[in-house]
């Protein structure tokens, strides 16, 4: 960091003299905490969109059990009432297509 070190020196009037100090640098600690942020941001993003992901193949689990649940449902419904029509004597005969 020294090498990046501008001294200049002025004489203001006899026997006072003004030092000004500029230093430079710093580029290396900027880039350094740059390329964290972007580290940062793709870790954050990857994991935003897995839980995206994640989420629809719950909702993708749901439907699908939901559908299995209402084939079912409507199988028991159908030997329900064939079961109820055979103790009536209300057999309904298959129609014709």
């Amino acid at each position: 960091m020294d090498d990046d070190v501008t001294t200049t020196t002025t004489p203001n009037s006899p026997g006072q003299t003004t030092i000004i100090e500029r230093r430079g640098g710093g580029g290396g600690m900027g880039l350094m905490i740059g390329f964290i942020l972007l580290v940062a941001l793709a870790i954050g993003a990857f994991y935003l969109i897995n839980q995206n992901r994640n989420e629809a193949v719950k909702t993708d689990a749901i439907s699908d059990a939901a559908k299995g649940v209402e084939k079912a449902a409507g199988k028991v419904g159908d030997a329900a009432e064939k079961a109820g029509d055979a103790i009536t004597g209300n057999e309904k005969k298959p129609e014709k297509k």
